[in-house]
């Protein structure tokens, strides 16, 4: 400390507020005044604290070791310096869709408000015991620094401080400027030199604001402790309200804080409260020795307690309620080039901007998410389930759960990363999306010509005939004939792009992959934003249609949300507006392209349909309105999946186990306080989604498919059911050449009936014996 009773450096991770003791002579109640004296005026007063200034160094230092002794000439200089004040640091505030406040971020808890919105008793506390001639005095009070002199030199200590509120704000701007710890301690140390260069900051500042302007800056800029910066911000983390509502005792705890922020932070212990209390006695003493309350006032305020209440600092994203949401907006800012060329400019831009992100977030939705969530899966499960909600033709995140709480405690099961994106937005590796990845291979037949009955004939098994059968974008062999692959679901035998999906049967997905080609099945696949979680390559592998590559449930959900939308993929958005600190907005708009022919989106909408029906799902059943999706489940069940949409929302679910799929299988499991021989898709993850499309679209009118165009799909064309072998005798067997479309006849041999013929216009069918036949539906063969 030097004799003005002002700090010397103080570690860098320090935050000093203003420092200064109580002043002596009583002095009138506080005045108003745009200013203190002419500029000439201001001058004389400055020379003369500089006089001041250089004989106090000059002597010997209280309690120090020599003499401090410096030439005043060579260093006076005393014209106004202007003082660059960048923006105080600012909370960031970050929105749901309609308004509400789900999270904070800040590198430095604060919340800039003018003066009008600080209690005037606030305001008269600070004035008491920092600078109580501070509306009568110019940048430096000449006579509180020689009373401050003397007083020091006397006592054989420090007693009273010298700095006016004014070099105390400037000692504030340089020091939250400072970037290196080098800086910082510049700003902070005791040298003639230094107070001189505040001296002319000070006299710039007082030319260019008003007194009233000058205490509002200083108000909003200093430290309070608790990790409040700024009497907003200690109003709210100290009692729980605005600096508005501040009562007398409230106001003189924070004006007593101020000095001394670290020693009287109240939540460094017993001590430190006990410091703050006996300083707030001190202010409220102060003010009543100015005349600024009376002593009945002061005595009934000192009688009371300390009141600290210690509000949680509203911040990041481990305080919000929706803490993957958050973490995923987060990570799109920082991330993104065009919020700054480096990551720390834009977590500069971020944490200290004080901005107002406006977001994707629908509350109902994410309320929806959750609660069909915890009906299945509990938090304490160690298999953990995700879900996210797109809105198709936007890609408006609408939604983000998981079963788990985020967070780093193991006692409560808590999870530490976005378990609901990719790693780009704070999320991990993810989980094997299983065969919701059939539907681009799905995709791809269509594209390829191939219409709704169009079929092969799927065995028990599937080896690759060669490695050469498969192969990558690159032309690579990827074949694998030393691997037999089976199903888990459905049955062997010739199944059409319709059944074949329905049953999810993975030697018909294996057989059309080869048909239809690896490498434009990637493609497919990427087109509508299919991407690794960890960020990688896709693995083009001859599996990649059984969904061997991990990915998160935004990815997928966002895949689905495009054909929803016939064909228009647009990438998942969680921002919609960002506001500056000046009020001036950027709206950041839905970025979509047309990745699939609508008629293809339409056709692919139709057979996922059926699987509420039909396939893999008819046994959890529909949602009431048009919907369609896919089941989900890998090899030996690790991981199991459900992804489906309606024209009006999308979703996808995993379940998983974070410890790692592969060595922690869904098999002989208890999840949601039930047990499983083994999970499949349809078995947790359809029925979240389905409980949560139900209530997420509760009021929404449904809106319908686009009609199949049945010219181009309907039917089947070169890949029609193969026609079973014919007998002898006997009734008639229906024709396996799919449903036609128009009459044909189907003859039996003997005495047998012919059965319903099928394929693709008139025509008859006839066994070899026998005449007595019976028009079928369709042309196409029937047997005897």
């Amino acid at each position: 400390m030097n004799i003005f009773g002002e700090p010397g450096a103080v570690p860098p991770e320090e935050r000093p507020g203003a420092r200064s003791t109580a002043r002596s002579t009583a002095r009138s109640t506080v005045r108003t005044r745009t200013g203190a004296g002419s500029g000439v005026m201001r001058l004389a007063q400055a020379a003369v604290a500089a006089g001041v200034l250089a004989a106090a160094l000059a002597l010997p230092a209280v309690g120090g070791a020599g003499a401090l002794v410096v030439t005043a000439s060579d260093e006076l200089n005393l014209r106004p310096v202007d003082l660059p004040e960048p923006p105080l640091a600012e909370k960031t505030t970050v929105l749901d869709a309609r308004g509400n406040q789900i999270a904070q971020f800040y590198e430095e808890y604060r919340e800039v408000v003018p003066l009008a919105e600080v209690a005037p008793v606030m305001r008269t506390a600070i004035i008491a015991i920092e600078d109580d001639r501070f509306y009568e005095h110019g940048p430096i009070d000449i006579e509180g620094t020689i009373r401050a002199l003397a007083k020091n030199l006397t006592s054989g200590g420090v007693s009273q401080g010298g700095s006016s509120i004014t070099q105390q704000y400037v000692k504030q701007v340089l020091l939250n400027t400072a970037v290196t710890d080098e800086e910082k301690n510049k700003a902070l140390e005791a040298s003639y030199a230094r107070k001189l260069n505040e001296l002319r900051h000070a006299l710039a500042v007082e030319q260019k604001y008003s007194k009233d302007q000058i205490l509002e800056k200083y108000l909003n800029i200093a430290y309070f402790g608790a990790g409040a910066n700024g009497v907003e911000a200690a109003a709210k983390r100290f009692f729980g309200i605005p600096a508005a509502e501040l009562d007398l005792a409230q106001a003189a705890t924070l004006a007593a804080a101020v000095q001394l922020p670290n020693a009287t932070d109240p939540e460094g212990g017993r001590k430190n409260r006990k410091r703050l209390l006996d300083r707030r006695n001190v202010v409220l003493d102060r003010m009543a020795e100015l005349g600024r309350i009376t002593p009945q006032e002061a005595a009934k305020a000192k009688a009371g307690k300390l009141g600290y209440r210690g509000t949680p600092l509203p911040g990041g994203c481990e305080a919000s309620p929706y803490p993957y949401f958050c973490m995923y907006v987060r990570h799109e800012i920082l991330g993104n080039p065009s919020f700054g060329k480096t990551e720390s400019a834009r977590a500069r831009f971020l944490n200290r901007g004080g901005l107002t992100i406006r977001t994707t977030l629908e509350p109902r939705m994410q309320a929806a998410a959750e609660k069909a969530i915890r009906a299945r899966v509990h938090a304490s499960d160690e298999p953990v389930a995700a879900q996210a909600l797109v809105q198709p033709g936007t890609g408006m995140i609408r939604a983000m759960a998981a079963s788990r709480e985020y967070g780093t405690s193991r006692r409560r099961n808590e999870i530490s990363y976005n378990v609901v994106a990719d790693a780009a937005h704070g999320g991990g590796i993810g989980f094997q999306p299983g065969s919701t990845f059939k539907t681009f291979t799905l995709i791809e037949a269509l594209k390829k010509g191939m219409k709704l009955d169009d079929g092969l004939t799927a065995g028990a098994g599937y080896r690759a005939p060669a490695y050469s059968t498969f192969k990558d974008c690159k032309g690579g062999n990827v074949g694998d004939p030393t691997h037999t692959i089976t199903n888990d679901e459905g049955s062997p035998g010739f199944k059409t792009l319709r059944t074949g999906t329905w049953s999810s049967v993975n030697t018909f997905f294996l057989v059309l992959e080869e048909r239809v080609g690896l490498c434009d099945t990637v493609r497919t696949a990427r087109s509508l934003g299919i991407k690794r979680a960890d960020g990688r390559p896709l693995q083009e592998v001859q599996t990649f249609t059984l969904g061997v590559n991990e990915t998160d449930p935004v990815t997928v959900a966002g895949a689905y949300a495009a054909i929803a939308a016939r064909g228009r993929y647009c990438r998942p958005m969680a921002i919609t507006r960002i506001t500056d600190r000046n009020g001036r907005a950027t709206d950041h708009r839905p970025q979509c392209r047309q990745a699939l022919d609508p008629a293809i989106a339409d056709a692919t909408a139709d057979v996922l349909s059926g699987v509420f029906t039909k396939g893999t799902m008819r046994s959890v059943g529909g949602i009431g309105r048009p919907a369609a999706g896919k089941t989900g489940t890998t090899d030996d069940h690790a991981t199991a999946w459900f992804a489906g949409f309606t024209p009006d929302l999308a979703g996808a679910v995993s379940l998983g186990d974070p410890r790692g799929s592969t060595a922690h299988k869904l098999r002989g499991v208890t999840i949601g306080g039930h047990y499983y021989g083994a999970v499949f898709g349809a078995s947790i993850s359809g029925p979240i989604w389905k409980d949560t499309m139900m209530a997420a679209l509760k009021g929404v009118r449904a809106t319908p498919f686009h009609p199949v165009d049945s010219a181009r799909f309907g039917g089947c064309g070169t890949g029609c059911a193969p026609r079973p072998p014919v007998s002898d005798a006997g009734d008639g067997g229906p024709g396996d050449g799919g449903p036609g479309d128009g009459p044909g006849n189907g003859e039996g041999s003997g005495n047998g009936e012919g059965g319903p013929g099928r394929g693709h216009g008139p025509g008859q069918g006839r066994g070899p014996g026998g005449n007595a036949g019976a028009n079928g539906p369709g042309g196409g063969g029937g047997g005897g």
